[in-house]
């Protein structure tokens, strides 16, 4: 296992040259799933692809903490990506708890910041959800699997869902050894808790401009976080795509980029 503090997350560039902009992805993800959006954003923005700890080719841990997360990528971004100076910072679900906190542990490091349909706060009624998928996921003899499309095969039933099931079979990897999944299931799976939480930051404070972008159609985004939000980062504009759910880069691609360059283009006065 990794130390947070030691390791260095894998990250994927796209494009180079443009305004720099890091994409932290969601649970079950990788960097790779806004590869779609950072080629949109060519040639006027250069991204940075982030596998956070846990997650895609970045190490596994011994435990899911907010802080040390966003510890790592301002680690990751101190070295390389942001070290002339300040990036855009992108973060869906709980990418985008790690972008917050980053943003209010290491201000220095975020220019602006894009928070996509996550609030400060805990999450409620998606823990049963996201076991159930954890559960589903490790419940697959990966062992007597030839191919991806045998695991596909193995999780209809459970996940009956196409564009679901698409997108968690992303995270199989195969190797010498055969299939295995990226992600750190069992921990994930016993972090849940964690996962769903979001930690204490105490008197800290996000001065700079902040999009908050909801989907029409999830719940996680609700008018009763505004005060919070809005108290942590005192610039935040809330947007809603109304025709996305939870996934909204990837449900609403086109809007979402529209909407995210038209943040990145704009002049603070």
């Amino acid at each position: 296992m990794a130390d947070f503090r030691t390791s260095t997350l894998h990250t994927t560039p796209v494009g180079d040259r443009g305004d720099r902009v890091v994409f932290l992805h969601g649970l079950f993800g990788r960097g790779k799933n806004f590869a779609r959006i950072a080629k949109d954003l060519l040639p006027d923005h250069r991204s940075l692809l982030v596998d956070l700890p846990n997650h895609g080719r970045s190490a596994w841990t011994d435990s899911v903490d907010y802080r040390q997360m966003a510890d790592s990528v301002a680690e990751t971004l101190r070295g390389d990506f942001a070290a002339e100076g300040p990036v855009a910072v992108v973060g869906h679900s709980l990418g985008g708890k790690v972008a917050m906190v980053l943003a209010l542990r290491h201000p220095d490091l975020v220019s602006r910041l894009v928070v996509v349909d996550i609030a400060p706060t805990r999450t409620g009624g998606g823990e049963g959800e996201f076991a159930h998928l954890l559960d589903s996921l490790a419940a697959v003899d990966l062992t007597a699997a030839e191919r991806r499309s045998d695991v596909g095969k193995a999780l209809e039933e459970p996940i009956p869902q196409d564009t679901t099931r698409s997108f968690l079979l992303q995270n199989l990897r195969s190797g010498e050894d055969g299939l295995s999944w990226e992600p750190n299931l069992e921990l994930l799976r016993s972090s849940l808790d964690a996962v769903g939480g979001f930690p204490d930051t105490g008197d800290a404070v996000y001065e700079g401009p902040v999009l908050w972008v909801a989907g029409g159609r999830s719940d996680y985004v609700r008018d009763e976080h505004a005060p919070l939000m809005r108290r942590l980062f005192p610039r935040a504009h809330r947007v809603t795509i109304r025709e996305a759910g939870h996934w909204v880069h990837s449900q609403e691609p086109e809007k979402f980029t529209e909407v995210l360059r038209g943040f990145l283009a704009h002049t603070e006065t």
